[in-house]
């Protein structure tokens, strides 16, 4: 079936899910990209409907979201244009079942990494952190007091796919805090008031590093339940780095001291 018109109700109800309430409402996203969708479905994504144009209705990423029991549909090079959000689209979007986001969802080794992201709002920032995180070999990212949903269609297109590939989930400061000490994993803070250079810290075991948005920095609650914090030094007269380029400093600072710990 060939959907040539832009008021068609699956379209409309597809576009709608740019919108958080909907989103939520619904229990539905979208994913847009071919890359996106097939690390989706990798990581259990279950997609509902497809959309795709022309050139992509025969090939193996269609085939199997038909054999997932997603619904197919060709559309017009207008009405796909209607269903993207990015600036050039590539000609695959679905609509997914959102995943679920609990504790639950993160399973730890013995000397696990995680990053906490507290309180960060813009989806370009979470994306990037995501990315790095897959990069890094996180074993799961905890989004603290969300200020944006991480299904959001930019956190998708940001993180590459990476938001499906990473173990994530979604916990108040308390729960997560007291999810964290019960698996004896060491809280570490970045605040630019610590005396102790990151390169600096001993990093080992396993190890929870929290990040904040730039203007607030890391909430009360986590620092209060943080072991040690550290600093990343800045020569310049703006006292701020990009929280996704702090992120990806630290992450690596660990990823080296166990490299070198063998």
């Amino acid at each position: 079936m060939i959907l040539a018109s832009l008021q068609n109700p699956r379209v409309k109800a597809a576009v709608r899910l740019r919108e958080r309430r909907h989103r939520d409402a619904e229990g539905l996203m979208l994913v847009e990209g071919h890359d996106e969708l097939t690390l989706g479905i990798e990581a259990g994504l279950a997609p509902v409907t497809l959309f795709v144009t022309a050139a992509h209705i025969e090939t193996p990423l269609t085939r199997q979201c038909a054999s997932l029991g997603a619904d197919v549909f060709e559309t017009t090079k207008d009405v796909f244009a209607k269903l993207a959000y990015r600036e050039h689209p590539d000609g695959w979007l679905a609509v997914a079942r959102t995943p679920e986001t609990g504790l639950e969802r993160l399973q730890l080794p013995a000397e696990a990494l995680v990053l906490v992201i507290d309180g960060v709002e813009k989806p370009g920032n979470l994306g990037a952190m995501l990315r790095t995180a897959d990069a890094a070999g996180v074993h799961g990212v905890i989004l603290s007091d969300a200020g944006t949903d991480p299904f959001n269609p930019n956190v998708v297109r940001a993180s590459k796919g990476t938001v499906f590939s990473v173990p994530l989930a979604v916990a108040g400061p308390d729960e997560g805090i007291g999810w964290l000490h019960e698996r004896g994993v060491t809280v570490a803070t970045a605040t630019p008031e610590s005396r102790v250079v990151y390169t600096k810290a001993s990093l080992p075991g396993s190890l929870a590093l929290v990040v904040g948005a730039e203007d607030a920095g890391v909430s009360t609650a986590w620092r209060g339940a943080a072991a040690f914090s550290v600093k990343i030094p800045m020569a310049g007269r703006v006292n701020s780095l990009n929280v996704a380029t702090a992120a990806a400093l630290l992450l690596y600072e660990v990823v080296r001291q166990r490299a070198q710990k063998g």
